[in-house]
């Protein structure tokens, strides 16, 4: 659910069977997120809301509702480069390396390159499409490499220096800038 309000914006509503309270916080995109429990209509939600503005004025940073359009729009652009561009990537250095992988899908997490789940699903972050290509090809080897070891171990980075010699270097750099659009 989302509540349009003129000074906070879209706030995102989120239903929990777990939330026992309603809590305030800040979502990835800079918005006002609510956490409700499974039951709370709209109507309480705004009132709620209505109740708390000097408590979110001051103890929240909530980003002005223009910067929320304009991180929406740069987000949307990003994601259609990333979804035209890492799949074939990915499907490139896979087959280059012998590598089988059910999935791939972006995402957009604050704090993750990329990740590879035992279902053999790689996860990349649509942020890849800002750093240099030698980046965005580290995490995409990186991540293939999960598909034969599911850890940091010796065999793992290993794995990941056989494909990309300058592999330190690159996770260096990556260090630099943030997969957070």
């Amino acid at each position: 659910m989302r509540i349009n309000d003129d000074e906070f914006g879209e706030v995102i509503v989120k239903k929990s069977s777990l939330a026992k309270n309603i809590k305030f916080s800040i979502s990835t995109s800079g918005r006002l997120q609510m956490s409700v429990p499974a039951y709370t209509s709209a109507f309480l939600a705004k009132r709620f809301l209505n109740s708390n503005r000097k408590m979110i004025r001051e103890k929240l940073p909530v980003k002005d509702p223009s910067e929320q359009r304009a991180r929406d729009y740069q987000k949307k652009v990003l994601m259609k480069k990333a979804k035209e561009y890492l799949p074939y990537r990915l499907e490139y250095y896979a087959k280059l390396y012998g590598y089988s992988f059910d999935k791939c899908r972006m995402s957009h997490a604050n704090t993750r390159w990329g990740s590879c789940s035992s279902n053999r699903t790689i996860s990349l972050n649509i942020g890849l499409m800002k750093v240099p290509e030698p980046l965005r090809d580290y995490v995409i080897l990186h991540e293939l490499a999960h598909l034969n070891h599911m850890d940091h171990s010796k065999a793992f980075w290993a794995e990941v220096a056989s494909h990309d010699k300058n592999y330190k270097l690159h996770e260096k750099r990556l260090k630099m800038f943030n997969p957070g659009v």
